[in-house]
């Protein structure tokens, strides 16, 4: 945001054409920084394992990938950290975060502000998605064809282990009694007769 553009404002000061050599690393920096100004976006969702077949569902501490398709607990809030990439993922029923403890495994903790419960999401080239830690780089969520965490340290980014598709979730709205504009995008929008309509929410 304000950073990159006083960032190149300060590039054209000094007459030069092209960012310097050190802006990937900048934006690198910035994106795995905190940010402690704007409004979090969260975004509802579930992920589905390429390898079970099944959701990821935070239930206590236990984590697995083994939930059906709307089942409560797999509903998950994936709430942004960083400017970049970087999320907190919740279990919406059970309100624990998912974490990873320093031996890789996979745990649901009530408190998600440490950096072992922080998420970079890689888009991978065959539109998957990836979750990396962000304490443990190089670990990755990941579970078996039984829907059982692997331990992350044996994991690799092209592993279908570590592969997730985001789906929507189709069970009743995760919140009934407040105002579901505050935490929705409409996807599909059919104008009939000046009259907009929405019809699947994200």
């Amino acid at each position: 945001g304000c950073h990159y553009v006083l960032y190149f404002s300060l590039l054209h000061k000094k007459g030069e054409n092209h960012p310097s050599p050190n802006f990937k690393q900048y934006v690198r920096t910035q994106g795995a920084v905190t940010d402690q100004l704007s409004r979090r976006q969260v975004r509802v969702y579930q992920l589905y394992s390429r390898t079970s077949g099944k959701h990821v569902q935070i239930h206590g501490k236990r984590v697995s990938a083994t939930a059906e398709d709307g089942n409560v607990y797999a509903r998950l809030f994936v709430e942004t950290d960083t400017f970049g990439s970087r999320v907190r993922i919740q279990g919406a029923e059970s309100g624990r975060y998912l974490c990873m403890n320093r031996r890789g495994k996979l745990v649901g903790k009530p408190n998600g502000r440490s950096r072992d419960c922080i998420f970079t999401e890689i888009v991978l080239e065959n539109n998957y998605t990836a979750f990396q830690n962000a304490k443990y780089e190089g670990w990755y969520v990941a579970f078996t064809r039984k829907g059982r965490p692997i331990k992350a340290s044996r994991t690799r980014e092209n592993q279908r282990e570590v592969h997730f598709i985001k789906r929507l979730h189709t069970g009743p709205p995760p919140f009934p009694n407040t105002d579901q504009s505050q935490h929705f995008e409409c996807l599909v929008v059919i104008k009939r007769k000046k009259k907009i309509k929405c019809l699947i929410y994200a």
